[in-house]
């Protein structure tokens, strides 16, 4: 018989569901979890050197490059706030199902857009049900496993998926836009969603939940970071209306969010000086990351006129360590505490963006390659301990909530960051791009001496 069971803790989202019933398989549910966790990582990352040849395609210039990321960037970033409460209200598997099918139909337009605005217009589309699946593919995966022991062991490849296929996105994105077309970097989705489709009709259908929505957050979030992400990325009398809009609507969530009950994200929570510190080293992070990514795509194909598919391979890597890093990260911050691995990762990604200073044109791609590793390790080092900080500074019953704001403060600065930096690049790509490089490693160093501050040892939840 199926067993009700609340399960907290969770360091992704708030999500909650029914077990697996007897007769059922776990692993096809497994299955099914992390091939949608991995499609909708991948999708962010497949993009960036496929760039060039969406922009040989369609035009559009560098702002419209910078919004076919962004459009499905923000999308996620900011609706990931309130989809797991929309996971629990519909039943997880249910939400699962609409995500997936929305994002494979969305992928197929994707790949047939005429232009670049219907291309920006699906891949919104495939933002809003990436941050529909994320939450929906780990209720499904949590509850399939009854035994806490399987049931970590089964989170823990969901997440693993999902470093596979950052990892493997920019190579996959080379390999597809050099050997067919960059519409495959889209059409590749469709044959997964399918599959993910039919392993959903041997999944048990996930109990619904009462949740509490607040959609004037949700709004008047997705208005204020669209306003400023438009902002920075256009410029001129259209940007600096874009950023009135911006601050309007900002001011407008601070005070809607201080007045709601439950809110989508509680401002109390940033009290906590461990929150605060956690939530602004993981953004700094991810500006440092994504934003680089972005920016060497196009340093190897504009700057050195490299194909797709040998700037896919050049950040191999990079990424082929993070996985790997991640793990060690873990175990560290389980021996010493998280307060070391963060303190060292964040200096390793310091130094690594100091060393890319010194990259040039005439740099070879090999050596640009190799240097891009500190960073990215450093990166990699950071953000398991500075989550599992986070998860134990907050109560228990607030755990989901907390990652979820974690997670959204990570999407979003990431998208800021590719924003920002892409206005660098396109007025003189050299400088733009140590511009780029000084500004991530100050952001870094900054959260790293808060990080200092932060206790050595876990310790006991703050009420």
């Amino acid at each position: 018989m199926p067993t009700n069971r609340t399960l907290k803790g969770d360091q992704l989202v708030s999500v909650e569901g029914e077990l697996e019933p007897d007769g059922s398989s776990p692993a096809l549910t497994l299955t099914a979890g992390l091939l949608g966790f991995a499609l909708v990582c991948l999708d962010a990352s497949i993009v960036n050197v496929a760039l060039p040849a969406i922009g040989s395609s369609l035009g559009g210039g560098m702002s419209g490059l910078q919004w076919v990321v962004e459009a499905y960037t923000l999308a996620f970033a900011a609706l990931m706030l309130s989809t797991g409460a929309f996971s629990d209200r519909a039943g997880a598997s249910r939400a699962y199902a609409l995500g997936a099918a929305v994002f494979t139909l969305a992928s197929a337009a994707c790949g047939l857009a005429p232009n670049l605005p219907a291309l920006i217009g699906a891949r919104v589309v495939q933002g809003v049900a990436a941050a529909v699946v994320l939450p929906a593919s780990l209720a499904l995966v949590r509850q399939a496993y009854a035994d806490p022991a399987r049931r970590a062991r089964a989170v823990a490849v969901w997440a693993a998926g999902g470093s596979a296929a950052v990892a493997l996105g920019p190579v996959v994105g080379g390999v597809l836009t050099t050997a067919w077309d960059w519409r495959g970097i889209f059409f590749v989705n469709l044959p997964v969603g399918a599959l993910i489709l039919a392993l959903l009709l041997r999944a048990p259908r996930s109990q619904r939940r009462p949740a509490p929505l607040d959609v004037p957050g949700q709004v008047t979030a997705v208005v204020a970071l669209t306003a400023l992400t438009f902002a920075v990325i256009e410029g001129g009398t259209a940007g600096w209306t874009a950023l009135g809009v911006a601050v309007v609507a900002a001011a407008a969530f601070l005070r809607v969010e201080a007045r709601r009950p439950h809110p989508v994200v509680p401002l109390g929570l940033f009290r906590n000086r461990t929150v605060a510190v956690t939530v602004a080293a993981g953004a700094a992070v991810s500006v440092a990351f994504y934003s680089m990514v972005f920016v060497f795509s196009l340093f190897f194909q504009q700057v050195q006129s490299r194909s797709a598919l040998a700037a896919g391979l050049m950040f191999l890597p990079m990424t082929g360590l993070i996985a790997v890093t991640n793990v060690v990260a873990g175990k560290l911050a389980g021996r010493y505490g998280a307060r070391l691995p963060m303190v060292a990762g964040q200096a390793l990604a310091v130094v690594g963006l100091l060393v890319l200073l010194y990259v040039d044109t005439g740099t070879p791609a090999v050596v640009v390659a190799l240097l891009l590793v500190p960073m990215a390790l450093g990166c990699a080092l950071t953000v398991p301990p500075l989550t599992a900080a986070m998860m134990d500074a907050v109560p228990a019953e607030r755990a989901g909530l907390a990652a979820g704001v974690l997670n959204s403060a990570r999407q979003m600065a990431g998208a800021l960051g590719i924003a920002a930096f892409g206005t660098l690049v396109s007025d003189g790509f050299v400088a733009g791009m140590r511009w780029s490089l000084g500004i991530s490693a100050t952001l870094l160093a900054v959260t790293l001496l808060l990080s200092c501050r932060l206790p050595g040892r876990a310790r006991q939840p703050v009420g």
